[in-house]
């Protein structure tokens, strides 16, 4: 990631990156990609762009230290899974959390704004697929392993399809919380545990 060293402590140097990221997420949720600017960003931050550009040489490099994040976190995620009740539950309150702005969690407009904007910007259509990957290869790493070690127990050929299968249905529930929020909940609970279902058995 194009991100500077900075002098001093690595825990305050973390610190002080989150806390751009975390500033710029918010512009962008609230301006858009292209109308959030680095001014806007450090104001938000409350900081000089000066300190900002020591940690973010452009706004390139902090859209890919948010998705480098939102990576890390998500592997964590996978990785705590044990059961296919595990990622359905998970899947539905996350789409909640989608309809509902959480700050905590990936904005899906904005995340469907990058991904438009990666098809004119290669370092962030680099960043887009490295990420997928990575998420990809999570979910075939759980589905993969055994039952008694908190997998589905899915023979290798298998995992890796389903995981690609899994990975184009969460894709699917992003758009959806864009198009139809009020999408019936009854009928969303059943449709993620029956598609769940079929992908780790």
């Amino acid at each position: 990631m194009n991100a500077q060293v900075v002098p001093g402590s690595s825990s305050r140097a973390d610190a002080q990156r989150d806390r751009i990221l975390c500033a710029a997420l918010k512009c962008f949720i609230e301006h858009g990609f292209h109308a959030a600017s680095m001014a806007s960003i450090a104001d938000t931050a409350q900081m000089s762009a000066g300190l900002m550009y020591r940690y973010f040489e452009n706004k390139n490099a902090i859209v890919l230290g948010i998705i480098e994040r939102q990576l890390e976190e998500k592997r964590t995620i996978i990785r705590q899974l044990h059961s296919s009740n595990d990622i359905a539950a998970g899947l539905l309150t996350t789409f909640e959390r989608w309809c509902a702005a959480d700050p905590g969690v990936m904005n899906p407009a904005l995340f469907l704004e990058m991904s438009a904007e990666a098809t004119r910007n290669p370092p962030l259509a680099a960043a887009l697929r490295s990420f997928d990957a990575g998420m990809r290869m999570e979910l075939q790493a759980w589905l993969g392993r055994d039952r008694e070690l908190g997998g589905m127990g899915l023979a290798p050929e298998c995992a890796v399809t389903r995981a690609l299968s899994l990975q184009c249905f969460i894709d699917g529930l992003v758009l959806r919380s864009v198009r139809d929020p009020k999408v019936d909940r009854a009928q969303l609970r059943a449709a993620v545990h029956e598609q769940i279902g079929r992908l780790t058995r």
